[in-house]
């Protein structure tokens, strides 16, 4: 039944001046009066430009559209029911080209929620499978509902709905710090593994408001990125199991419901149409600390799979324009998650830049990581393109202008990009060969050193033939895979717990346990273990490129062996903040290490010059200069050198040992008044910060499995 209080069924005339609404292009004063009465409302066309719904004064604005639609209807519901209390047609003639429009008078925005009903063709084998029993949610959807509480089926609901949003978060005089790409130190890290157990001690675990908690001791470790694991609304309910007792969900997040919503459950309190100010805060008051948020967002496929998955939003607008689809209606699956979007298509195209324009308006975010992008460059039969429009678009975009683009650059499909990624010297990309060769290198593999020594110098062979300048995001640990402790703990995936008999996840990890598989208490071990994982930090913090580098290796956390704990909202997952003060001496050396990187412009930036005789980059053996490493060799010698100043040389040299042997090196020389002084030496216990140690006579001896770094100084 409608209620009397909040709506009338008479037709009013109300003053025909009213203000404007918050909406891009709208004039300064609008002339609205109802033209029409639908369903016990008045009604008139809308703004068509402006998609989804938006509140104005006296009522609300909802825009949609559909290719192949006959009629649309607007579907009102009050709050947590599942039936609407009005179903109001969209009139043929509020129809301009596919766009439907109408505002409806006297709603209020805290008193319903929506959906849509769309009616058209039903031709499976063309991909149009309308159906006009579905309550859809709206693509452009800025809050949805039904999930706000974590690992509750939709809780108790059927159907998706949408909630309007008011965007009145003040920002004040709010300035993204804009830190430059090779400035950055990136972090990743999964919202609500990051303080969802009870050892991270803040008051509101899982949340936003927790990862807020804890900006003191990102500030002190010294990163100014923090790179999101998914946080668009997302069905962590997707495929839920119980498997030995354990509930299992899809805990990652990757499987969008909504890709203009945040995720409800990551915040603290229950933000009735005002959804996403916590998270608007948290990057606020990161911004304000010099921490940029960059999120990892997901647009090869939907949560709404394949032709057995959820039918909620895309199936039920356009089937055929927002999926790839065979000849014979059916999905291509190029993400590994049964559908594909259709990403170049102009309509789906257009969505995405609408999306990310969205989240840096309103949201101010700093970058995005693209999940599987290589996906994003695919035409309508699933080819790649030589010059997708989307990622064109999405580079010389003038609002996402000072925004970072980073692309995963490969996808399920077979389409591997690392090197050759569509940029327009404007994406950079998650540099999957470095993490591959560096870590068969750390680990003593033969035939690694040239590798090892390229990706150090900022994989030139990879970027410098396209002047890619800032390509790189090198990474030896993310979310994919082992974290950094177990890297050197396990030789093979321990993925039992995720119920598919350990066959899932990658094989191919190039991981080496240190001579005992898990868990251990022999000290001789355990001591090599903690070296490695210093080594292995230390490479990563003096390479050129943009470093990253999972949440909780700076303290050792490990997932147990698992190399895919996409499903485990646990102690697998979540960090065990305990760890920090057991491995204390490993998050010394982490703070130290960012902290020397950013001392040194030589290590972030290619600086043509050179300095001391030496050119920019060079690469040395356990005799200076070294044209190429044989496959033998288990040392390399990597040299950056430039000027911090106009009399100040900025010179470093890493000698990484990965034999299992100590090994002479003789120094590159330096013009007198420098020499040089040892800043890290991971052999040592600490590793670093224990003060700089003067060389005398050009000569040192590495120990076996470790690197130093030594600086010129006068």
């Amino acid at each position: 039944m409608q209620k009397k209080e909040a709506y009338t069924t008479e037709r009013q005339r109300p003053d025909p001046v009213v203000k404007p609404a918050e909406i891009v292009g709208l004039p300064r004063t609008i002339h609205l009066v109802p033209l029409d009465h639908v369903s016990g409302f008045d009604i008139r066309p809308g703004f068509y430009e402006a998609q989804g719904a938006t509140a104005i004064p006296g009522g609300v604005n909802f825009t949609v559209h559909s290719h192949s639609a006959s009629s649309i209807e607007l579907l009102l519901f009050h709050r947590t029911e599942e039936e609407p209390f009005a179903v109001l047609p969209f009139p043929e003639h509020y129809r301009i080209g596919n766009v439907y429009s109408m505002i409806v008078f006297k709603l209020n925005i805290e008193e319903f929620e929506y959906a849509y009903r769309v009616d058209g063709p039903y031709e499976p084998d063309k991909g149009l499978i309308f159906d006009k029993t579905k309550y859809l949610l709206d693509p452009y959807a800025k809050a949805v509902t039904g999930q706000s509480r974590w690992g509750s089926t939709m809780s108790g609901a059927k159907n998706y709905k949408a909630r309007v949003v008011k965007d009145d978060f003040d920002w004040g005089n709010f300035r993204q710090p804009l830190i430059p790409m090779e400035d950055l130190v990136i972090y990743e890290l999964h919202v609500r593994g990051f303080t969802n157990d009870h050892s991270s001690g803040v008051f509101y675990p899982g949340t936003f408001a927790g990862l807020m908690e804890k900006l003191p001791h990102l500030l002190e470790l010294g990163v100014n990125v923090v790179e999101l694991m998914p946080i668009f609304e997302f069905d962590e309910m997707q495929d839920y199991r119980v498997v030995d007792g354990q509930k299992l969900y899809n805990y990652w997040g990757y499987n969008t419901v909504s890709f203009f919503a945040p995720n409800t459950s990551y915040a603290a309190s229950t933000e009735y149409n005002r959804e996403g100010n916590e998270l608007k805060q948290l990057i606020q008051v990161f911004n304000e600390n010099g921490i940029e948020v960059f999120l990892d967002v997901v647009f090869n496929h939907t949560a709404e799979g394949n032709e057995k998955g959820p039918f909620f939003s895309f199936k039920g607008f356009d089937n055929n324009i927002y999926y790839l689809l065979t000849p014979d209606g059916y999905y291509y699956n190029f993400s590994g998650c049964g559908n594909t979007l259709n990403c170049n298509h102009p309509i789906v195209r257009q969505m995405i830049l609408d999306c990310l324009r969205y989240w840096v308006t309103t949201y101010r975010v700093n970058g995005f990581r693209f999940d599987l992008a290589a996906i994003l460059g695919r035409n309508g039969d699933g080819a790649p393109m030589s010059e997708p429009p989307l990622l064109q678009a999405l580079a010389f975009d003038p609002i996402l202008g000072d925004i970072k683009l980073i692309a995963e650059a490969w996808d399920a499909g077979g389409l591997y990009q690392v090197g050759s990624f569509p940029s327009w010297n404007r994406w950079a990309e998650w540099n999957g060969r470095y993490r591959d060769d560096m870590r068969r290198y750390i680990k003593g593999d033969e035939g690694m050193a040239q590798n090892a020594a390229l990706r150090m110098s900022g994989s030139q062979d990879l970027y410098a033939a396209n002047c890619r300048t800032n390509a790189s995001v090198n990474f030896i640990t993310c979310h994919d895979g082992f974290t950094m402790y177990d890297l050197f703990s396990y030789n093979s995936k321990h993925n039992e717990k995720n119920g598919w008999g350990n066959t899932d996840g990658a094989d191919d990890n190039n991981s080496w346990n240190c001579g005992v598989e898990g868990e251990t208490n022999d000290p001789e071990v355990l001591k090599l273990r903690k070296r490695m994982v210093r080594n292995a930090f230390a490479l990563l913090m003096c390479s050129r490129g943009t470093p990253m580098f999972l949440a909780g290796d700076e303290f050792c956390n490990t997932q147990f062996g698992n190399n895919n704990a996409y499903c485990q909202d646990n102690l697998t997952s979540w960090l065990d903040w305990n760890r920090l003060e057991e491995h204390r001496d490993i998050f010394e050396f982490f703070k130290f290490m960012i902290a020397f990187r950013k001392a040194h412009r030589a290590l972030r930036a290619n600086m043509s010059d050179g300095a001391c005789g030496y050119p920019d980059v060079s690469f040395h053996g356990v005799t200076p200069n070294c044209e190429r490493f044989e496959s033998y060799d288990r040392y390399i010698g990597v040299m950056f050198a430039g000027k911090a100043s106009r009399e100040k040389p900025d010179v470093v040299y890493v000698a990484s040992n990965a034999y299992w042997e100590p090994l002479a090196v003789e120094l590159p020389g330096l013009p007198a008044p420098l020499r040089w002084e040892i800043a890290v030496d991971t052999w040592e216990s600490g590793g670093a910060g224990q003060g700089v140690r003067a060389v005398h006579g050009g000569r040192i001896e590495v120990q076996p499995r470790s690197v130093v770094v030594l600086t010129a100084r006068t």
